[in-house]
């Protein structure tokens, strides 16, 4: 087990999704995290699922310390206020910030199939307020604490969709910008001994994922984006990168990958990093993932195709060849 005790880490968004898993996964491995989110506790009008107080109990149970604070990430002062309190009650201590929190899910899934020409101008914000720019605001309250104590990690959750087409023109130049901000922080926090990571997940079973693909279930079986999604073939839990996460806060050579995209599979593999049920998914640039994608019917032999990793130039080729992947 990687061990984090008398570490202070923060996961912005995690009431419920990857934002949960990370949670669970460094209070795992002993750390102190604070979790933000809007929902404290349940409220029987509110059809979103999972809260803060669901999340706390989860990361308590595996033996961290969880203190949740109610924030909304669109509310700067809000956000001060959170860094004010962490820096008030652990002694000027934030060994790990993790930029997770994200509100577009349901502007992109109401945009879905359809031109960015087509949406109100706001969809930009709907997607990329609560995500690229909470996570440029978030890293500079963390890179204030951090700097005092010359060290630090900042994990940006962003995804290949900063690389090739997914979920529309908004959604994807948001990614790639989260990805050039984790460059370019990392240029600027060196001198601090502060790291700025990239994380690629796959395809994550999260609540909202399971649900977009009961809907990409219900369209045309015949298109390959539905074959991606029907058989939850190579998906990952958020637990999987939470551990890897928790790994690469241990990692005593960690400087070494700053400013770099780092894909949250080949992590583990490098790591030894299982999920809970011993299961470690494959790249989602490697070919055990991509040709039983292309091909539904190889999936029952993925085990005899090579996990050989594809290079980044040709990997975008082919994902631009399927950009509904």
């Amino acid at each position: 087990m990687t061990d984090l005790k008398g570490k202070v880490a923060l996961v912005t968004g995690a009431t419920r999704g990857i934002g949960k898993g990370i949670a669970i996964g460094l209070g795992e491995a002993g750390a102190t995290v604070y979790i933000t989110g809007r929902t404290l506790t349940t409220d029987e009008n509110d059809n979103v699922s999972g809260t803060l107080l669901e999340t706390q109990k989860a990361v308590n149970d595996v033996g961290g310390n969880c203190i949740p604070v109610q924030v909304d990430h669109s509310d700067d002062e809000q956000v001060e206020l959170l860094f004010e309190r962490i820096n008030n009650e652990q002694n000027g201590q934030l060994d790990i910030l993790v930029n997770n929190v994200f509100s577009g899910v349901k502007a992109i899934s109401n945009a879905y199939g359809e031109p960015f020409w087509k949406h109100d101008p706001s969809l930009w914000d709907a997607i990329n307020n609560v995500g690229l720019r909470s996570h440029y605001i978030a890293s500079i309250f963390a890179a204030r604490l951090m700097s005092q104590r010359q060290q630090g990690l900042i994990c940006t959750i962003s995804s290949w969709g900063g690389l090739s087409y997914i979920f529309g023109a908004a959604y994807g130049a948001g990614k790639a910008a989260c990805d050039r901000l984790t460059a370019d922080m990392a240029v600027e926090l060196k001198a601090n001994n502060i790291t700025s990571i990239s994380l690629w997940p796959g395809i994550v079973g999260t609540e909202q994922m399971f649900a977009f693909s009961q809907q990409m279930n219900s369209q045309d079986k015949s298109q390959p984006e539905t074959a991606t999604f029907e058989d939850y073939y190579n998906w990952e839990t958020p637990l999987f990168t939470g551990r890897v996460i928790a790994a690469l806060a241990a990692d005593t050579n960690i400087m070494k990958r700053t400013g770099k995209v780092q894909i949250i599979a080949e992590l583990a593999k490098r790591y030894n990093i299982v999920d809970e049920k011993d299961n470690r998914p494959v790249s989602l640039r490697s070919l055990r993932f991509i040709f039983p994608s292309a091909v539904p019917a190889l999936k029952q032999y993925s085990w005899l195709i090579p996990d050989i990793k594809i290079p980044w130039f040709i990997l975008q080729a082919t994902m631009l060849q399927s950009p509904k992947i």
